[in-house]
């Protein structure tokens, strides 16, 4: 992100996200409930993403992660059982797991760990709009509407427990 501060500005942050895990339901690593359970599975993310550096600093495999151009990529290799797990955010994880992958499970929320990952809108630099929008963010945050809709579209779409540490 501060490299792309340089260029963008960012609005504040309106989700706080955290990374989720994909796997196939029935497979073995649909059942682990710690991150540790994952340590002896093949996982996989997209090149230069948040998701991609948690593999290697917070699960650290057993078998090197496998990196894909795309996230497309990385679930062709899921459905051809090249990796067990895909590690993405956990907005993109659901749209996964119901959508892109047959038999699809998310097999849970990885712990935050380090900075917490958030989503924000991006403006061009200096851009006047982006203290209207904070404001309009804060509005939505102080009564509550924010949480009732990260509730009834993303929590309450999903049985993906946040995995032990």
């Amino acid at each position: 992100k501060p490299v792309r501060e340089k260029a963008v500005d960012f609005s504040d942050s309106y989700y706080d996200v955290n990374q989720a895990v994909v796997a196939i339901s029935g497979t073995p690593i649909a059942n682990a409930k710690s991150v540790s359970d994952l340590k002896q599975y093949k996982l996989g993310a997209q090149v230069g993403t948040t998701s991609f550096d948690y593999i290697e600093e917070h699960i650290d495999p057993d078998q090197e992660p496998s990196v894909y151009d795309t996230n497309n990529d990385a679930i062709s290799a899921l459905k051809a059982k090249q990796i067990d797990g895909i590690v993405v955010d956990f907005p993109t994880s659901l749209f996964m797991a119901a959508v892109q992958v047959d038999n699809g499970t998310v097999v849970g929320r990885l712990p935050t760990r380090g900075e917490q990952e958030h989503f924000g809108l991006v403006f061009e630099r200096g851009s006047p709009l982006r203290d209207c929008v904070n404001e309009a963010i804060q509005t939505l945050k102080d009564d509550g509407t924010l949480d009732r809709l990260e509730q009834k579209w993303i929590v309450d779409r999903a049985n993906a427990p946040v995995l032990e540490e």
